[in-house]
């Protein structure tokens, strides 16, 4: 979250002079011309931005925004960002990763930017598939999934970028995918959530994978298998006539009807975006019998990994002086005589 002054700009401010090169059809360009849409209604600072990427498809981002960027190594994205808001706490940080580069080389890096809650946001294009490595399958191939590597089909379980940013401790989880007209409502909350912001992103692969999203985000259609969440709104989807309530035997979800758009005599749940249990059962729904729950699922801010760190420092400061010599000089030390060669 920036808390600088509003920036005037316009959607052209933000795009740079390289050729955007991805596979023609690709998500990615959506996704692209989403945040450069956003930045503006932000009021984002182009000379205060930074964008941060790893390996992979998606992390070619920073060459499109016309602001700092870094193009890191596979999976170290989220220790490069660490540094760069460490360094200089005001940096507007926008980290980008993909399903391969931020859940396989660079999950143990995800984890932990997400528990220690650094002030950021995180955008994981998921495309449950390796698009720059050509098509080998990755930690969100659904089982069954042929590729280079899975020639018979992978019997791997998916791993759940949602879950996996629950489980270590992420404050903000939603999600979104790359045509969708909600992304930008995504993406603003995910800016405005002081701490670290995690936004998963369907993204379609146009090559290797292609439309493996489309039975819940294909562009006419597929609105009845979205639940799109709100904060303070119950949860329904199919145009009111469904919504998601509380088995109250089991203590799990389950889908019921709405009739005459009564969804509180069907029991349907009123989202709260600070139920962390709640949130765990949206995210692991089982699509087929369940919609995809998107938008924000999770937001509960507490102080961030900076702020922390920071604090320690400016309070170990503290009615001292900087003396790089008596530091030099602290503890077991001895004097070389220059004379003789050896310590005096």
């Amino acid at each position: 979250m920036n808390d600088m002054t509003p920036f005037q700009t316009t959607l052209k401010d933000w795009e740079s002079d390289q050729e955007v090169r991805w596979c023609p059809g690709c998500g990615d360009y959506a996704i692209l011309k989403a945040v450069q849409r956003t930045l503006p209604e932000l009021g984002a600072d182009p000379a205060n931005t930074v964008f941060v990427s790893g390996i992979g498809c998606s992390s070619r981002f920073p060459y499109y925004v016309e602001s700092y960027g870094f193009h890191t190594i596979h999976g170290r994205a989220p220790a490069v960002a660490t540094g760069i808001k460490l360094a200089n706490p005001q940096l507007d940080i926008w980290l980008v990763t993909g399903d391969g580069d931020g859940m396989s080389i660079g999950g143990n890096h995800t984890m932990h930017l997400l528990r220690r809650n650094l002030n950021c946001q995180v955008l994981l294009f998921n495309n449950e598939i390796y698009g720059l490595t050509k098509g080998q399958y990755s930690p969100t191939s659904r089982q069954g999934t042929t590729s280079p590597t899975t020639p018979l089909g992978s019997v791997d379980r998916p791993a759940s970028p949602c879950a996996f940013a629950l489980g270590a401790g992420a404050r903000f989880i939603a999600r979104g995918f790359d045509v969708s007209k909600n992304l930008t409502d995504v993406l603003k909350a995910a800016y405005h959530h002081k701490g670290a912001a995690f936004v998963e992103i369907f993204q379609n692969c146009i090559v290797y994978n292609k439309d493996v999203f489309e039975d819940f985000a294909a562009p006419k259609g597929a609105e009845d298998r979205q639940l799109w969440l709100a904060n303070g709104e119950p949860m329904l989807f199919a145009k009111g006539t469904q919504g998601i309530a509380l088995d109250a035997e089991t203590l799990t979800l389950k889908v019921v009807d709405v009739v005459d758009g009564d969804w509180q005599a069907a029991g349907v749940i009123v989202h709260n975006v600070t139920n962390r249990s709640i949130a765990h059962m949206l995210v692991e729904m089982p699509f087929g019998s369940f919609p995809m729950a998107l938008g924000v699922i999770y937001d509960d801010p507490r102080p961030t990994y900076e702020e922390s760190v920071l604090g320690q420092d400016a309070k170990m400061r503290e009615g001292k002086s900087a003396d790089l010599g008596k530091l030099l000089a602290k503890g077991q030390t001895w004097v070389v005589d220059p004379a003789e060669g050896h310590p005096a």
